[in-house]
């Protein structure tokens, strides 16, 4: 396991946030539901650089009082599920 999603998994124990809790997205009347782990697995398949980002965002989504954790991961599965579905448009 790589010491980036190693400090995902810690935060998020530390602020008492489940991370396979859900959030189900509507795309063309079809529900997908994808799991906060499910989101940090995914973007931490990405580039040491990208899971940073992915990091950092997730630390200052905590401390914003607009966005919270449940907003930053609505934002991170809508980004996984738009990339899916393109990628499944140009095959």
């Amino acid at each position: 396991m790589s010491e980036i999603k190693q400090k995902c998994i810690e935060f998020l124990a530390q602020n008492s946030i489940n991370p396979d809790s859900e959030i189900d997205f509507d795309v063309n009347g079809e529900i997908h539901t994808l799991s906060f782990r499910y989101i940090t697995d995914s973007f931490m398949m990405a580039s040491e650089e990208s899971q940073l980002v992915f990091l950092t965002a997730l630390e200052k989504s905590l401390a914003s009082k607009e966005m919270g954790i449940e907003r930053f991961f609505e934002g991170m599965g809508q980004l996984l599920l738009l990339t899916h579905l393109s990628k499944n448009i140009e095959a």
